[in-house]
């Protein structure tokens, strides 16, 4: 998730630096991301932070902008790349954007971007490949299709080989603090991860060999969640926007994905990433 200007770039003031960003910046960061409108917790910030680096712009010792670099093997996601409203136009995206590209270093970067962010990152060298539709609302209680269990985090490292396998990022560790936080849910042929986020829950990644797989994963997702909030968000060319949308959770918006430097990827693939942890995430 991507929130930066789409202005030139100018000269910074001199009281405005990068630093690395550590746990003291987490309530400052909250904060700037609640003027945008993102929904994210503390206890949000702080699981991206612990699996990425990042950088904060400071003004006077205020921060006006973050951006973390999150590597998962051959690539690099950035994300939580925020500009304060009263910075915008002045080159502080393109300078948080330059710092995370260098310590991807030449891995391939993949981020989400919103409308506004979309000129910037096009002038750095991305390209769109697609849309993140953002699906939402209060979860209906329904019943899977296909059976689906309870796992744990002693399932994580072949989960995390199928998740591999489907999105090319190395992510156990990741997976590994989802599945400590929320539950795990096991199909045959795949698996998703559901876990407290924002306002309330939110479902994802759904990992699956078929998209039937795929629609029960989220239909149990949607079932231990009958009443309250939940959001997903699904890769749009996978199909599922309707299913969700039928489930209680309706499309309220999105990102664009996009990709600098990216690998060739595999003409068949044996799982799909049919929803993402999160639009920072991927």
């Amino acid at each position: 998730m991507t929130s930066a200007e789409n202005s030139s770039p100018v000269i910074a003031p001199q009281d405005l630096r990068l630093e690395h960003f550590s746990e003291e910046h987490l309530d400052a960061a909250l904060q700037l991301s609640q003027q945008v409108g993102w929904p994210h917790r503390i206890e949000d910030w702080a699981l991206n932070a612990s699996v990425s680096r990042g950088v904060v712009a400071l003004e006077g010792g205020r921060v006006v902008g973050t951006a973390f670099c999150t590597v998962f093997g051959d690539v690099a996601l950035l994300n939580m790349i925020i500009v304060d409203a009263r910075m915008r136009g002045r080159g502080l995206g393109r300078r948080v954007m330059e710092a995370v590209i260098a310590m991807a270093g030449p891995r391939e970067m993949r981020l989400v971007a919103t409308q506004e962010g979309l000129p910037l990152y096009e002038k750095l060298g991305f390209s769109a490949i697609g849309q993140i539709a953002q699906h939402q609302g209060i979860a209906k209680s329904v019943i899977p299709d296909l059976p689906v269990s309870d796992g744990d985090s002693g399932d994580v490292e072949r989960l995390a080989a199928m998740d591999r396998t489907a999105s090319g990022m190395a992510r156990i560790e990741l997976l590994r603090r989802i599945a400590g936080q929320g539950q795990v849910l096991l199909a045959e042929d795949g698996f998703a991860m559901l876990r407290e986020f924002g306002r309330g829950h939110v479902l994802g990644p759904v990992v699956a060999r078929d998209a039937a797989t795929a629609r029960a994963l989220i239909a149990e997702g949607v079932r231990r969640c009958a009443g309250g909030f939940l959001r997903v968000d699904l890769p749009l060319e996978r199909g599922l926007s309707d299913h969700a949308a039928s489930l209680g959770l309706a499309h309220v918006g999105g990102g664009t994905a996009m990709t600098c430097r990216a690998a060739i990827a595999p003409e068949q693939k044996d799982f799909t990433t049919y929803a993402l942890v999160s639009q920072a995430l991927g």
